[in-house]
């Protein structure tokens, strides 16, 4: 049954902001002092509290349930199918999106029950339809090349605790009119979708990470309709227009309870704009890489709290494309811009 209460924010969003930056500094520091010690043999020197947690550990392969305790900031409570089963992906294809077959993705997907999702080898999966997730779910590409491309692509509504991480998701087009299953009891007409790689909807508690998204026909990320506690970390974005769109418009209240982190990310190349766009809600973006946008980084509209820590941005040579952040008036239909560690906008 879909859930149709709005998600609840973190009632101190600037809390969370500070615990991202305390475990990002405890983890310099750590690989600071390994640097330095003349006995310690250790290689784990990540800098980054996620993989701090869980790539330090060389038998990671055997404890892939502990990814679930590694996200920070506002997707945390993120559990994926943490102390559920694991479902080994062994067919690639996606043939049929109301009836999809054991063994393939889809499957996994729309069941009731936590699970662990998994991939034995490489695997390229091109959807017939959007991959509509239930909750409690985790997809976990390590140790695979797993790409997700076609129809859709990813669907996560009305749903939460989902955990996507190190999956290649890419061309992804428009699809729909037509019946998809959400759940093993229920199916139901979609209408034409936007072709985003991870749409949101109405979600919350979701983590998304070390994944690389490019080449989508709408955004590469998009969370709107009142959807919160998310993090976005440790992904590669390339090849883009409009990369990622939080908030649905400006005049819609719910998503002024938005909580989004976006940490240790790389925009790469041939990105446009809306590194995020962010409309209403606390957007934290800290420790991103942004490389030679070709209109701007940061934009915001509709009064979101935008908290920006310890980025690096490279401009473009461009002369006329340099604006790191952007802010539009909606009343005058005019854009502002600005640079600042921490802007209200």
């Amino acid at each position: 049954m879909l859930n149709l209460t709005f998600p609840t924010p973190h009632p101190n969003p600037e809390e969370v902001a500070q615990e991202v930056q305390r475990r990002v500094n405890a983890s310099m520091s750590r690989r600071d002092m390994l640097q330095i010690s003349e006995n310690d043999q250790a290689t784990c020197l990540t800098g980054n509290p996620i993989d701090d947690c869980w790539k330090c550990d060389p038998d990671w392969a055997n404890n892939r349930q502990r990814l679930a305790d590694c996200a920070i900031g506002f997707g945390q409570y993120a559990m994926g199918g943490k102390n559920g089963e694991y479902y080994i992906v062994t067919d690639s294809s996606d043939n049929d999106a109301v009836n999809p077959k054991p063994g393939t993705l889809r499957y996994a997907v729309i069941q009731e029950e936590p699970l662990w999702i998994v991939f034995p080898s490489n695997m390229l999966i091109r959807l017939s339809q959007e991959l509509i997730f239930n909750s409690y779910k985790t997809l976990d590409g390590r140790g695979a090349n797993v790409h997700i491309v076609g129809g859709g692509c990813i669907t996560l509504q009305y749903i939460s605790n989902v955990i996507i991480h190190n999956i290649h998701i890419h061309h992804c087009v428009p699809s729909g009119n037509t019946n998809v299953r959400s759940s093993p009891t229920h199916y139901g007409y979609r209408t034409i979708s936007d072709g985003d790689g991870i749409s949101i909807f109405g979600s919350k508690d979701l983590w998304i990470d070390h994944c690389s998204l490019s080449h989508c026909k709408d955004g590469l990320i998009d969370a709107v309709m009142g959807s919160t506690g998310i993090t976005i970390s440790n992904n590669y974005f390339s090849h883009h227009n409009e990369v990622m769109l939080l908030g649905h418009s400006d005049d819609y209240l719910p998503d002024s309870g938005m909580q989004v982190t976006i940490a240790f990310n790389h925009f790469g190349e041939k990105l446009v704009q809306r590194m995020p766009r962010c409309r209403r809600g606390y957007i934290h973006v800290v420790n991103n890489d942004f490389t030679r946008w070709e209109m701007y980084a940061i934009g915001g509209s509709g009064k979101p709290t935008i908290n920006s820590q310890a980025n690096r941005y490279t401009a473009p040579s461009d002369r006329n494309a340099k604006e790191v952040t952007k802010r539009w008036t909606q009343q005058k239909g005019i854009g502002r811009t600005g640079i600042g560690d921490q802007k209200e906008i």
